[in-house]
């Protein structure tokens, strides 16, 4: 679902070449599900090769990292953990969505409506354990780390911006906020048009930041407050929120009356709320122990026997783009030798 905070904050466009020389602490499920949803056929089939196998997670990720790399941005891909008891409901609200979606889907393509097909699509996409194992390896093969989040992987994002390991943490999601980045980036490396859901237009989409020493002051809230005006419109962990409290009257209400139990319009609604312990996840959440990150060099054979000999991937596109790669950082290489010549 994801916290509906973008009403209330202001987002900053900005160029991936300011995001250069920098690390990026990257929601990995929030990224890998766009992958899934987005790399599809005609009719919304999802990318597989000649065997059967769904590629799109592996496409997506082969490709929009070397982009980033090119771009001189070092991505640290962060995976969740065991999602809390909390979220249970939200996940189970999620996967019959899937179903439905899945229902409609294939009704549609049985009909030929390829577009409400491809609409459908989108909702059926389904992360299993083996596709995670494989986006881990592909991360291993491009010389990219990554980081196994005891809980919420945006929590463990956050963290790394706190602590100085990364610059921006990175996700389509607001929740980051919540837990306290530093700096959020959404959009991360998509550009040019995006069509929007259930309508036949298209979007102009870029890159855009979120400082949270900035949603602060606009708003004029402590951290804290920010966490209970997204407990009032809905968390994961409190799905829907309360009834008839948008983002805008939440931020008021916060605002006038400083947290949830002053609020007398939800006091009869609190009990039923565990809103302590919603804070406390956001506040004080369980985090990865994380000494050293450490970028490797790009396994080029690794990559190739992984994507084009296993996966059926094109050799030449796969190494085309690896040859891209290579002379993105060669030449990069050799503008610092002249430079401290």
């Amino acid at each position: 679902m994801g916290l509906d905070l973008k009403p209330l904050l202001s987002a900053v466009p900005i160029k991936l070449a300011q995001l250069s020389g920098k690390t990026v602490a990257v929601d990995a499920y929030n990224t890998i599900y766009q992958f899934l949803a987005t790399i599809r056929g005609p009719s919304g089939e999802p990318l597989a090769n000649s065997r059967g196998e769904i590629t799109s997670h592996l496409s997506g990720l082969f490709y929009r990292n070397t982009n980033l790399l090119m771009e001189n941005i070092r991505p640290i891909y962060v995976y969740d953990g065991k999602a809390h008891e909390l979220k249970v409901q939200e996940i189970e609200r999620r996967a019959k969505l899937k179903k439905e979606a899945t229902e409609k889907y294939q009704l549609a393509v049985e009909e030929g409506r390829m577009e409400d097909a491809r609409k459908y699509s989108m909702r059926t996409s389904m992360l299993t354990d083996k596709m995670v194992e494989e986006t881990k390896r592909m991360l291993d093969c491009l010389g990219i780390p990554h980081v196994q989040a005891p809980s919420d992987g945006e929590a463990a994002a956050a963290h790394l911006t706190k602590n100085g390991m990364a610059y921006a943490a990175a996700s389509q999601d607001y929740d980051s906020i919540l837990f306290g980045a530093r700096k959020l980036v959404r959009n991360l490396a998509i550009s040019g048009k995006r069509k929007v859901p259930n309508r036949n237009m298209y979007i102009d989409v870029e890159p855009e930041m979120l400082e949270h020493d900035k949603v602060l002051r606009e708003t004029g809230l402590t951290h804290e407050q920010i966490v209970d005006v997204g407990i009032l419109i809905g968390t994961d962990f409190n799905p829907g929120g309360f009834p008839g409290i948008g983002p805008k009257t939440a931020l008021k209400l916060i605002k006038e009356k400083g947290k949830l139990e002053n609020i007398e319009k939800i006091a009869h609604l609190l009990p039923e709320v565990p809103y302590e312990e919603i804070r406390k996840i956001f506040l004080s959440p369980e985090l990865p122990q994380v000494e050293k990150l450490e970028f490797k060099q790009v396994n080029r054979e690794g990559v190739l026997d992984f994507l084009c000999v296993e996966k059926s991937f094109s050799a030449d596109r796969v190494s085309g783009q690896l040859d891209k790669l290579q002379k993105a950082v060669t030449n990069r290489s050799q503008s610092l030798e002249q430079w401290f010549g």
